[in-house]
C-alpha cells in the first residue's frame, strides 16, 4: 500500500509518498529514521500489525518549508531520506 502524506497549496502539491509492503521487510533497518536531518520519520503499526515508518504529524502540514533544506538547492545532490531507504519506498512528489 502506498501511504501518502502532506498537502496541496496555491504554489503546489507536497506529499511524502511511503510504499509499505516495501517498508515492512527493510534490510537498512529503518535507515530513514536517521537519514532524515529534521527528524521526521517515526515507525507505526499498521492495521495489519507490520511495523512500518509514517510522517510525524507535526510535518505533514509543512513538508515544502521542512524539506527545504535537504533539496537540491540547499546542497545535497540526492535526499538524505531517499538515499537512507534502500528498498526505495520513499518518494517526493516536488
Amino acid at each position: 500500500m502506498i501511504a501518502n502524506y502532506g498537502y496541496k497549496d496555491g504554489s503546489g502539491e507536497y506529499y511524502i509518498s511511503i510504499d509499505t509492503d516495501k517498508c515492512i521487510d527493510c534490510p537498512a533497518g529503518r535507515a530513514c529514521l536517521t537519514g532524515c536531518p529534521k527528524g521526521m520519520f517515526e515507525t507505526m503499526t499498521d492495521d495489519y500489525d507490520d511495523e512500518v515508518v509514517q510522517i510525524k504529524q507535526s510535518f505533514r502540514r509543512s513538508l515544502a518549508y521542512d524539506c527545504a533544506g535537504c533539496k537540491p538547492a540547499g546542497g545535497y545532490t540526492s535526499l538524505p531520506c531517499t538515499t537512507a531507504c534502500t528498498p526505495g519506498a520513499v518518494k517526493h512528489s516536488w
